[in-house]
């Protein structure tokens, strides 16, 4: 349901007549409007364990009879009628119950696909011996633990842009890569850096810019994997430069003067117009104008009204 369609339920929600139980993957706010989520109560269920999944894994192969969990050379020397259909070393399922990112379904899923890669043909064939490349093929082909389209996309990329900010190096090369490495869109990390260049570098550095979109236009060439160095080096690179976030904090300092402005804003000063035809001209449009620095052109380039406005002098720079 989209959220106007939720507005129908609100009041049958709060009367009662229906009760609203649902399961989700995701964070709710993303996709349940302000008002019916605050009369919901919200359980968060954390992630499983290893040692969890490791039990879940266990308890699955249990109940199926497919595969029994054992040592390969002595399982293989027991008579042909006590055979399994096939014998998964224990160190795989516990590597897979450490790779599955506490997400039971995956683990179950990889395990599903490795022993029906590695079924035996016959009944009467010798059982197969599941290893750890046989798993890991299976959590390839099933799911990779990272989530493109839900929180953790956004938890991930907000994570370089905060470790960039804060300098550390470390960090962003860490959440690029895992980014990288979970099947994340290249371009998509590649405006973020952008971004941030723009954003917490500014002028104290200003050919941050000029490299991450370089990074940008680097990654629509290359494609992903060969422009996973490219954006390891970008993110690196915006980590160590230094910090200033001036202008930033001058932008969110005039548009918040712009919201809060009562009435119809100020009209740009004549001076300042263009005039490319006659009428306008005559209408004093760019009449004195001058090509000369602020201080020598005898010109005032704000509105009127906010002549002495300075929002770079009322930014806080207490961060820079």
């Amino acid at each position: 349901f989209n959220k106007l369609q939720q507005d129908t339920f609100l009041p049958h929600v709060e009367n009662g007549t229906i009760i609203l139980i649902g399961a989700t993957t995701e964070n709710p706010s993303f996709s349940l409007n302000n008002a019916l989520l605050s009369r919901c109560r919200v359980v968060v269920m954390e992630k499983l364990s290893a040692d969890d999944v490791l039990k879940i894994l266990k308890h699955a192969l249990m109940k199926t009879g497919k595969a029994v969990i054992g040592n390969a050379k002595q399982d293989l020397g027991k008579t042909s009628s006590d055979l399994p259909q096939c014998i998964v070393e224990e160190a795989s399922l516990k590597w897979l119950a450490e790779m599955c990112d506490g997400d039971a379904r995956v683990a179950l899923g990889a395990l599903e696909l490795a022993l029906a890669a590695r079924a035996p043909e016959t009944a009467q064939s010798k059982p197969a011996i599941l290893r750890l490349e046989d798993i890991i093929d299976g959590i390839k082909r099933s799911h990779m633990v990272y989530d493109r389209k839900g929180e953790e996309h956004y938890n991930t990329v907000s994570a370089i842009h905060k470790s960039i900010r804060a300098s550390d190096d470390n960090a962003a090369l860490y959440w690029t890569t895992r980014a990288m490495h979970g099947g994340e869109d290249p371009l998509y990390i590649a405006r973020r850096l952008v971004r941030a260049a723009c954003e917490d570098i500014g002028l104290a550095d200003q050919s941050a810019i000029v490299e991450a979109v370089a990074c940008l236009q680097g990654c629509q060439q290359l494609g992903m994997p060969e422009c996973d160095v490219l954006l390891a080096q970008c993110a690196v690179r915006l980590a160590r430069a230094p910090k200033s976030t001036e202008v930033y904090r001058a932008m969110k300092r005039c548009r918040k003067s712009l919201m809060e402005a009562k009435g119809p804003l100020p009209p740009v000063p004549l001076h300042l117009r263009n005039a490319p035809t006659k009428l306008m001209k005559q209408l004093g449009y760019a009449k004195g104008y001058n090509m000369l620095h602020k201080d020598k052109s005898g010109l005032n380039y704000m509105p009127e009204g906010m002549e002495g406005r300075d929002f770079f002098q009322d930014s806080d720079s207490s961060n820079e």
